[in-house]
């Protein structure tokens, strides 16, 4: 079998090898001519797979995406050709959870806030949103779920998007919807933009193409700007470079990826090509990680949020990522090349903390550690 795949996803010789001859190449420019002869099709967010990519493609019976949003992938056209689609959704969750949970800690640092005092509002309450949502739980603020979809299906505690862009801070994690009933492309539009306050903060950890970019250079450009935390861009990976100056984080796109994300997202479509093939899982992903750099903390007090910055910083450090992206802007293939050389990152449950009160240990597991 052959099994084409991008290069940045990890353990695929380990996973695939035994039965398939596996052929990586890098995933933005994967061309006709490498899956041509591919009989199963492997990719991340950056390979557009549409007519134009499989036109040469004669053997392909299976394409998987290690990722949660599917607008990268023309489906009906799989549909129609009768290819096997497989994704991964909330193969990331935990490290979007992560991302956002050191994001929060640097903003209160940065505008000398205590979070229990305020409110975060959730665009977007499917797996990965709601991951957010217990992150910000457990660090005692008030959360705000915003999804018309779900409230239109299940009913229940949503709030409307107004209501929600008027929290301290608003969070996006909605796919990419260009049309229909809740199309989310510019949710984030010049007029809603313009009727936020200074002091409200911005998180973008979804796709690029929910905020306007252009209009929110305009408004940072602006006497009044706003606290910006980015990790993707419209038209990635040539992203509006004027407007990183006006950010607090900015980075290149990683906010999922971690180790043990990136390798969920390959297990999974491993399980998936095995239905397929009718073949048996016999173990999971968990063996092929690596031992954490550290693995294990004893807590001398209840952890109050500076400290809680510290353990955080100590497993996934958020300065570090925006300060490379800084550095990098404008050189050759920056954006790619960051994603392609990111360093290994685990996740805060790689860390266990031990401490004898149970409420604590509670409050632990719930912003992500092991305890």
């Amino acid at each position: 079998m052959k099994l084409l795949a991008d290069e940045n996803m990890p353990y695929v010789h380990e996973l695939f090898d035994e039965w398939s001859q596996v052929t990586t190449c890098p995933g933005r420019n994967m061309s006709p001519e490498q899956v041509a002869e591919a009989e199963v099709l492997l990719v991340r967010s950056i390979t557009q797979v549409d007519q134009a990519l499989l036109a040469q493609a004669r053997g392909l019976s299976f394409v998987g995406t290690a990722t949660i949003g599917c607008d990268h992938i023309d489906t009906r056209y799989l549909a129609e050709r009768d290819i096997t689609f497989a994704s991964a959704p909330g193969c990331n969750k935990v490290a979007v959870g992560d991302y956002l949970l050191a994001a929060l800690l640097k903003v209160a640092e940065h505008k000398g806030w205590q979070l229990s005092a305020k409110r975060l509002a959730v665009v977007g309450a499917g797996n990965t949103g709601s991951e957010v949502a217990g992150r910000a739980r457990a660090l005692g603020m008030e959360v705000l779920l915003c999804d018309p979809p779900r409230a239109a299906r299940e009913g229940g505690d949503f709030v409307g998007l107004e209501q929600a862009l008027a929290a301290d801070i608003v969070s996006f994690h909605v796919p990419l919807i260009h049309e229909g009933e809740h199309p989310t492309w510019h949710l984030l539009d010049r007029e809603r933009i313009e009727g936020l306050n200074s002091e409200q903060v911005l998180v973008n950890a979804c796709r690029g193409d929910v905020w306007d970019n252009r209009a929110l250079l305009d408004r940072q450009q602006g006497p009044s700007p706003l606290t910006l935390v980015m990790d993707v861009w419209e038209h990635e990976p040539a992203l509006l470079a004027e407007l990183v100056p006006h950010t607090l984080i900015a980075t290149p796109h990683i906010a999922g990826y971690s180790l043990e994300g990136k390798a969920r997202g390959t297990f999974a479509l491993f399980q998936a090509l095995c239905q397929q093939r009718g073949r048996a899982v016999t173990s999971g992903f968990e063996h092929l990680l690596p031992p954490p750099p550290v693995a294990q903390l004893a807590l001398g007090q209840v952890p109050d949020q500076a400290m809680l910055g510290r353990l955080v910083r100590l497993v996934y450090d958020i300065g570090a990522d925006d300060h490379r992206f800084r550095a990098a802007l404008g050189k050759p293939d920056f954006f790619d090349r960051l994603r392609k050389t990111y360093p290994e990152r685990r996740e805060l449950g790689s860390l266990t903390l031990t401490y004898p009160d149970q409420g604590v240990q509670r409050r632990l597991a719930g912003l992500g550690f092991n305890t």
